[in-house]
């Protein structure tokens, strides 16, 4: 016996069965219930959402043999016959091979005759937009005045191609793409039949893959049952069908808006290693981006967005840490730089200068309240009134997004002195001294090697956090579902990491892996990452507060009516009138 792919064995049958398309399904029942069927009937919409099954069910609702009924039997002579494509008096017409006038004359003389043994003729005509003009101006009398017993339905996927008189004597139903739950909902159905074992994380692959046509969705589950068999596994489907990663796009989003060069960069490096197409990927992170702005102007946006509900909750709290100009400013850049991505020699490249850039531009915020800031300065000084005269605007309080401005020379420099920055500098080195001191002796200096040697493992490595080191075990713990800890169950680097630590510490080493709760990360040990950004963190406050206390920066406040709230060391050896201008 042949093998029926899955999109025509669970063909839909009915109108209940047609997904996605109920405005569709009721008004065809209710013209069918009423008794006002109109002649000619136009079915539009992308491929695969069904329009030629809604044809077909909707002639054997007019032909099935139990009487007019929404519903058909599916049962009787007729109905059997219409659901195999054999209907006597039900023609379905391939538009793209039957283009010419001959054609259509030749369905003009065959429409006069009645129906062999069904109430009307039906007449399905698929891509009709594929007709010649010829055949179309011969086909107009006929729709416009066609024997009783006569129906048409067009269906096409460019509607604009077809003459205003045709589209004038139809009925015109807009099919819709199908949304990625129903087309979840429906593949479950079908795996739950088949006895195929599936993750709603897999089925949302596939359904994605299918870009809202149910057909293209089923086509490409037939082809994962084949590769996988009846256990398909989240990787096997990832690989078949060569889709990134979501977890790779959430952590290079998270690394681009946390502004994490490295992280950044080794993402780009993980999409390099798996094979992935660069422009495929800039692709996908435009669409992930489109999915934050909505999050962040539409109180409920399941409707316009295709995401389960796991990946709705991990792009709200991704949309929760980053401005809305922020996001509008880094879609911008990616769709140019996708569109370059097409003809560049150099991809990678293109891509990771696209991505710092925008990892290292300041908040959109910031910029346009640091204009508004300059602009308020500047009518201020036209019109004479001195900055201490003048109240500071309510919404210029917020002193974290404005950088104080001189239009014009001033006597002094608003920023922080030779000595000011040597404490801080001092400072922060003590902080990183007792930091140092409080891992374990060798850990710091082991992951410091493993960078030199294979920055791609010691990346890893610095955002593990170390909880026992007691020779011959290494144990690392890393946040359950993380991107890193995934990537540390990869055998390739655990036998890397141990071949360095072996030859480090000259003896045998053995290295544990495991995964840290969120409830348990605030008790378990900080990794070096986070050290180095608390070390950092704590230099640039002592440094800012030493600069916001010294006399020449008040001063400067003081003449401009300006607040600071960037501050940059000076260079070595330079003094407060040769101040670093960046």
């Amino acid at each position: 016996m042949s093998y029926l792919v899955l999109a025509r064995k669970y063909r839909p049958q009915s109108f209940d069965d047609l997904v996605g398309q109920e405005h569709v399904s009721q008004t065809l029942g209710n013209a069918i219930k009423t008794g006002r069927v109109h002649h000619a009937f136009l079915f539009t919409g992308a491929r695969g959402v069904g329009k030629t099954s809604a044809a077909r069910i909707f002639a054997k609702a007019l032909n099935c043999e139990q009487g007019l009924s929404p519903q058909p039997c599916n049962v009787c002579q007729s109905c059997r016959e219409i659901s195999a494509g054999q209907g006597l008096d039900v023609f379905e017409i391939d538009g793209a091979s039957n283009t010419g006038v001959d054609d259509i004359r030749e369905l003009r003389e065959n429409i006069r005759y009645l129906p062999s043994r069904s109430r009307y003729k039906i007449f399905i005509i698929d891509e009709v937009h594929m007709l010649s003009t010829n055949a179309f101006n011969a086909l107009l009398k006929t729709l416009e005045e066609p024997p009783e017993h006569a129906k048409f339905i067009f269906a096409t996927t460019e509607p604009h191609k077809i003459p205003i008189t045709i589209l004038s004597r139809c009925q015109r139903f807009d099919f819709r793409k199908i949304p990625l739950p129903l087309i979840v909902a429906r593949l479950k159905e079908i795996a739950a039949a088949e006895g195929i074992s599936i993750s709603e994380r897999s089925l949302g692959l596939v359904a994605r893959r299918g870009e809202g046509s149910m057909r293209d969705a089923q086509s490409t589950f037939d082809q994962v049952i084949a590769f996988c068999g009846d256990a398909v596994g989240e990787d096997d489907v990832q690989g078949l069908l060569g889709m990134v990663d979501r977890r790779l796009l959430v952590d290079t989003l998270e690394s681009l808006l946390g502004h994490d060069s490295r992280r950044l960069l080794h993402c780009v490096c993980r999409v390099d290693e798996l094979g992935h197409s660069f422009r495929q990927f800039c692709r996908e992170l435009v669409e992930t981006l489109r999915s934050l702005v909505v999050l962040k102007v539409v109180p409920e946006p399941e409707a316009l967005l295709d995401a389960t509900p796991d990946e709705l909750e991990e792009l709200r709290r991704l949309s929760a840490t980053v401005e809305l100009e922020d996001l509008e400013r880094a879609v911008t850049v990616l769709v140019r730089t996708e569109a370059e991505l097409a003809g560049s020699s150099f991809p990678r490249l293109a891509l990771e200068m696209a991505l710092l850039r925008l990892a290292h531009l300041p908040s959109g915020r910031d910029v346009a309240t640091l204009v508004r800031q300059v602009e308020d300065l500047q009518r201020r000084l036209e019109s004479g009134v001195p900055p201490a005269e003048r109240a500071q605007p309510a919404s210029y309080a917020s002193s974290e997004s404005i950088v104080a401005e001189r239009p014009a020379p001033a006597p002094v420099q608003a920023q922080v002195p030779e000595p000011a920055q040597s404490t801080a500098v001092a400072a922060a080195g003590k902080g990183s001294d007792a930091q140092a001191e409080s891992k374990p002796q060798g850990w710091q200096a082991l992951v410091q090697r493993i960078n030199k040697d294979r920055p791609r493992l010691g990346g890893v490595l610095e955002h593990g956090k170390l909880l026992k080191l007691e020779l011959p075990l290494v144990e690392l713990g890393f946040v359950e579902g993380s991107f890193h800890f995934s990537q540390m169950q990869d055998g390739d680097l655990q036998a890397g990491f141990v071949k360095i630590a072996e030859d480090y510490f000259g003896q045998t080493v053995t290295m544990r892996v495991v995964p840290i709760r969120a409830q348990d990360q605030a008790v378990a040990p900080p990794s070096l990452a986070e050290e180095r950004q608390a070390r950092e963190s704590s230099q640039r406050n002592q440094v800012k507060d030493e600069a916001l206390g010294h006399p020449a920066v008040k001063a400067a406040q003081k003449i401009l009516g300006g607040e600071v709230v960037q501050v940059k060391p000076l260079r070595e050896g330079a003094d407060l009138g040769h101040a670093d201008r960046d």
